[in-house]
């Protein structure tokens, strides 16, 4: 006697518009900027060229974490989802800056109300951090916001289009796979050399150190450098399919990116901790 095989469900129109759903959902959430690897790296960069200063006033604001490094701190930001929901909501906004539609052209009244959005925030995250009247665990949290937005800033699509969620809706084929180009931009470029976080290090270091600026630049030149880019033809891939020739094109564009990143982000931590 052969056991019957039972028939698979077919859902219902209810669980399939259910799906439907959850998929769209999962299409444009928004993605880490740089993916931890690239926030790692951007704070092992800025470690490289912080001050005998900047170095004893980071390690006395990280003597109670888990781990010493701002490596360790770097990705902190993307994970308040789970960790801290409420600063989580609070904080969603100032990851990014919609500029590209209009030119890349910053109007603080439209493109960040209330100082909510990447440009503001991040300042007033450095000015917390520099501000020995406050607390220790309001610099240390403010140094967290610091190291992480920094890296968004010189993500290309941080100060993108809004129309397309920095490119989160923007629907990619890569080696056959479906991704999106805001993806694709955090993980997917360096993913393709398939190197460790030790050798990405040594290559990014290979690169032309940038030049120090004093005081640094701040957050709406980086972000509108980032705006260029994206608005550069030929970054939004035709067809909506990534190439050989893509990623010959742009992965030397994030690596100087990443290197730029880590410049600035110790130029902040100098001065932020600049003896007075």
């Amino acid at each position: 006697m052969v056991d019957s095989v039972p028939s698979p469900r077919i859902p219902t129109r209810r669980a399939a518009r259910w799906l439907a759903a959850v998929l769209a959902v999962a299409v444009v959430l928004p993605a880490q900027a740089w993916g931890p690897l690239g926030h790692r790296l951007v704070a092992r960069l800025a470690e490289d060229g912080l001050t005998p200063q900047a170095q004893a006033g980071v390690a006395r604001l990280l003597r109670g974490e888990n781990a010493p490094g701002l490596a360790a701190i770097a990705n902190w930001a993307d994970e308040l989802r789970g960790s801290d929901p409420q600063l989580g909501r609070r904080s969603a906004r100032w990851h990014y800056v919609n500029i590209g539609d209009d030119g890349c052209r910053y109007r603080a009244a439209r493109d960040c109300p209330g100082g909510d959005c990447l440009v503001d925030a991040l300042d007033a995250q450095v000015r917390l951090l520099a501000d020995t009247a406050r607390s220790d665990a309001e610099r240390l949290q403010a140094l967290k916001f610091v190291v992480h937005l920094v890296g968004d800033a010189h993500q290309p699509l941080h100060a993108g289009h809004g129309h397309d969620r920095g490119g989160n809706t923007y629907q990619l084929n890569h080696r056959g796979r479906g991704t999106n180009l805001h993806a694709f931009w955090d993980s997917g470029l360096l993913n393709t050399r398939r190197l460790d976080e030790d050798a990405w290090l040594e290559r990014l270091r290979a690169l032309p150190q940038p030049p120090a600026a004093s005081p640094p630049a701040g957050a709406l030149a980086w972000a509108l450098q980032s705006c260029r880019l994206v608005s550069q033809p030929g970054f939004y891939p035709q067809g909506h399919a990534i190439d050989a020739a893509y990623v010959d094109t742009y992965l030397p564009v994030a690596e100087r990116q990443l290197r730029l990143a880590g410049a600035h982000l110790a130029a902040v931590l100098n001065a932020a901790f600049e003896q007075r």
